[in-house]
């Protein structure tokens, strides 16, 4: 076997992994990346670019469909499956090959194929040929889709949120199981796409939200364009000739119901793909799950005893089983591959606002703390809340898209703004106002000093602000908005 002394070895060539790589770099040049998946990162090849082309292609027949409303008669709607497809591949295919060509840069020698495994804790074994010893180790192996035992009936009709981009057309019926934020993404994309879908999710729980008030709003909207149980409860699941079996009770009526269906499409979340590496070798204090034990301002993992005293191991991206986003991947990688790299020194890390995004139609997102969290952290009477709906918004009505809800929380007495959860049309815009205002520790009289332009629909969040300023006791109650700010204001 081939032995190979490195000073940082990086398992793992996703966002993070690349991310770790390139800041480990900067201090030593004998820094190796591991590469044992599939080529080209998890958002490029099987999340957030091939499920954005598969929405776009979704609005594209929705705006059609809808624009009758605007008194354009538009005749002859045809979604060509097949074409729709063939594009998402084509596109996700190019996304993925910009990666690739970004890493060929890295020198051929520091960049090794094979899936590695730990033989002690300084010592990886990469494939059956080469043995590495690092002095510091980063692991950013990313995660897979995991779909529950329960599903096994369904064979070969169970796909998951990887597998259906490799559709070559697009099914007549789907059950969707899971209401998270790539089920419920998928599921109104394949809907609005004129594939006949129930959507199945369990406990109550609607994408990022926690607000019952959001959850509440949201499902309601939701079922005006296709079935979604975010409680299902369902009894059993089988194969039927070449479709799936669903025995369910129906949402509203409580009756007990059979469909079938071509798919089972499984968005019960992801695991991390760390089952291969042999982790009981590494010395790491390790969670029931499996998943490394970390301090999430250095990314440096805890030893196993010795009281958790900090490892030479370093994780970050999916694997870490935080928070699955690809921004989220590259900080972490950053600041993973930093301290790696100036191993034993390490220094704590920037960690961003947290920011969660669903490009559904409303959009959702979450910015900061939710409702539960700052009421935990400062009290029940400690939090203030403030909303606003979409519905008499005036760019919202302008465009037809008069629907949704947002609530802010902010802290009584200070008047910080601490987060929010969102639901309306373009609030991914919003959601990056509220993010930045947040990293900027501003207050909610300050964010309301901020201009607004007329009409658009970050007025409404001037609303929400304003009814938040009010019940923080720092503004007055809110007014009739056209009066101070012109029509819909």
């Amino acid at each position: 076997m081939l032995e190979r002394d490195v000073d940082v070895a990086v398992i793992g060539a996703g966002t993070a992994g690349l991310s770790a790589w390139q800041s480990a770099r900067q201090y030593h040049d004998r820094v190796v990346l591991i590469e044992g998946g599939e080529p080209g990162t998890t958002c490029a090849r099987v999340g957030c670019m091939p499920s954005k082309l598969l929405i776009a292609a979704a609005e594209s027949a929705h705006q059609a469909h809808e624009a009758a409303g605007f008194g354009i008669e538009v005749g002859g709607i045809e979604v060509n499956g097949q074409d729709v497809m063939a594009r998402v591949r084509r596109q996700r295919d190019a996304f993925v090959e910009s990666v690739l060509d970004s890493m060929q840069r890295i020198e051929p020698d520091n960049r090794i194929m094979g899936h590695a495994r730990f033989e002690d804790p300084h010592t990886l074994h990469v494939g059956d040929d080469l043995s590495l010893r690092a002095r510091a180790i980063v692991i950013a192996t990313g995660s897979r889709p995991h779909s529950p035992k329960a599903f096994a009936p369904a064979g070969d009709r169970l796909v998951d949120s990887d597998a259906i981009f490799e559709w070559q057309d697009l099914p007549e019926s789907v059950a969707v199981f899971g209401s998270g934020i790539v089920g419920l993404e998928l599921g109104q994309a394949l809907a609005r796409l004129g594939v006949r879908l129930r959507m199945f999710g369990k406990s109550g729980s609607l994408g990022p939200f926690q607000d019952p008030a959001l959850r509440d709003y949201a499902e309601r909207t939701f079922n005006g364009e296709f079935y979604l149980d975010s409680a299902a409860q369902i009894e059993s699941i089988e194969r039927d000739g070449s479709q799936v079996a669903v025995r369910f009770h129906e949402r509203d009526s409580g009756r007990r119901l059979t469909e079938r269906f071509d798919y089972l499409l499984a968005a019960t979340g992801r695991r991390p793909n760390l089952d291969r590496l042999d982790l009981q070798n590494a010395g790491l204090r390790l969670d029931g799950k499996g998943v490394p034990d970390y301090n999430r301002f250095t990314m440096q993992c805890r030893q196993a005893g010795n009281e958790g005293a900090g490892s030479h191991i370093f994780i970050a991206g999916d694997a870490s089983q935080e928070l699955p986003l690809l921004h989220e991947a590259n900080q972490q990688g950053r600041i993973a591959g930093h301290n790696a790299g100036r191993y034993p020194e390490r220094r704590a890390g920037h960690r961003s606002t947290r920011l969660s995004i669903a490009f559904t139609d409303p959009q959702m997102a979450t910015v900061g703390l939710n409702r539960d969290e700052a009421a935990q952290r400062f009290g029940c009477d400690g939090v203030a809340e403030g909303e606003a709906t979409f519905e008499d918004q005036g760019r919202a009505v302008v465009m037809r898209q008069n629907r949704g809800l947002m609530r802010l929380y902010a802290e009584h007495g200070s008047g910080q703004f601490l987060g929010a959860e969102l639901f309306g049309p373009r609030v991914e815009h919003i959601a990056h106002l509220l993010a930045w205002s947040l990293e900027q520790k501003m207050g909610v009289e300050r964010m309301l000093e901020m201009p607004f332009y007329h009409p658009v629909l970050e007025e409404g969040l001037r609303s929400a602000l304003r009814d938040l300023n009010s019940a923080l006791l720092q503004g007055p109650a809110m007014t009739e908005r056209c009066l101070e700010y012109g029509p819909g204001g």
